[in-house]
């Protein structure tokens, strides 16, 4: 079977078999019609005024997050003038016609909106899960549902930045907007220091590194073709080039490498894929991350700073701490805690729902033991 509504007097529930998440809860007053809809729709909107109306502005941003939006299981991103919707569950594809409906009276400024579809075979994901990206993979399914489709060389704005959202061949719907407010982080640590940016996909991180006045940033990454589009978005923005290069090469490898070579940075950036998509994967992740953290604290310098990410819902905060102590006492490293982050603004989580909470973002200091 695949999914069906259920009725129960506590609430609407949707059910999904193919789902990570089985049972959903949609309204405790009666089905969710047009107007129910559009006033989710609207407070999602109005949560993003902040973003909107920032100088400089920001226009690629969540319009919709799933629970934390009301709407379980679907997500709808704004790049520009375009929104692009995705489910996670073959039982919200009866919502989409009202979610595109609501989002065009919502905007009038739009100018189109599109649905990622996923193949037969490809499973539902409950949050941003991320496989190893490349920008020559294969084309996204995007079914325009009314107006124009997006442009493929689409360019939007994040806090005076510009990047390209290939919304095609780009990973999930385009850019990683969860770490919009972290890589400004990154931004006010990165002045003088020499960058490593490890899993950097299209150079997000880089880009505010440079920014922020490093004095170098190596960029690396596996994928294919994302050294190209580091190197366009660099160009996009007029970034000094000469401080960056791009090594695509496996990054446990490179940092290994880095290590044993004595090759040492001030500020060194994990963002890498998740590990566990699944409970049973749990172990294997934590110890993916103890190993991960201990080769890039090898790679820093005294006094510099790992800043770490864990992109799995799977994997607890206080799990995530333990793996990075773990990597701490491998190394002999006294590392200080001084940053913890997750998802920005246009990630709501509700306070029931703490798997919505899947972004763990941590600044930590690499001091010698005393």
């Amino acid at each position: 079977m695949g999914a069906r509504a259920l009725w129960r007097p506590d609430g609407l529930w949707l059910w999904d078999a193919r789902s990570p998440i089985a049972v959903r809860l949609f309204s405790r007053y009666g089905p969710p019609g047009p107007a129910w809809v559009q006033e989710r729709v609207w407070e999602a909107w109005e949560g993003r005024a902040s973003l909107r109306d920032a100088d400089p502005p920001t226009s690629a941003y969540r319009w919709i997050y799933g629970e934390g939006d009301g709407l379980p299981g679907l997500v709808t991103d704004r790049y520009g003038d375009y929104a692009v919707i995705q489910t996670y569950a073959e039982s919200l594809q009866a919502l989409v016609p009202l979610v595109a409906q609501s989002l065009r009276a919502c905007d009038p400024s739009l100018r189109g909106v599109s649905l990622r579809e996923r193949s037969a075979d490809e499973p539902p994901s409950a949050a941003e899960e991320r496989d190893a990206p490349s920008a020559e993979g294969p084309p996204s399914r995007l079914r325009t549902l009314w107006g124009e489709a997006p442009p493929a060389d689409l360019v939007v704005q994040e806090h005076g930045l510009y990047f390209r959202a290939d919304l095609y061949r780009g990973q999930k719907t385009g850019l990683f907007l969860d770490h919009r407010e972290n890589r400004r982080s990154v931004e006010r640590l990165a002045a003088g220091r020499s960058v490593l940016n490890c899993f950097a996909y299209t150079g997000g991180f880089s880009l505010y590194a440079l920014r922020g006045g490093a004095a170098e940033v190596v960029s690396a990454d596996v994928g294919k073709g994302l050294a190209e589009a580091a190197a366009d978005n660099l160009a996009l923005n007029g970034l000094d080039s000469g401080r960056h290069r791009f090594v695509t090469d496996d990054c446990f490898t490179l940092l290994d490498s880095y290590a044993k070579t004595g090759r040492r940075f001030q500020l060194v950036i994990l963002d890498p894929p998740s590990f566990a998509r699944q409970k049973s994967s749990l172990h294997a992740a934590l110890r993916a991350y103890a190993r991960l953290n201990s080769l890039a604290i090898r790679c820093l310098e005294p006094g510099g700073f790992l800043v770490s990410a864990s992109c799995t819902s799977q994997v607890s905060p206080e799990q995530f701490r333990n793996a990075l102590a773990e990597a701490a006492a491998h190394t002999n490293t006294r590392l200080q805690l001084v940053q913890e982050a997750g998802q920005p603004a246009d990630h709501p989580v509700p306070a029931g729902f703490p798997e919505g909470r899947y972004l763990k973002f941590v600044v930590a200091r690499a001091l010698p033991l005393p």
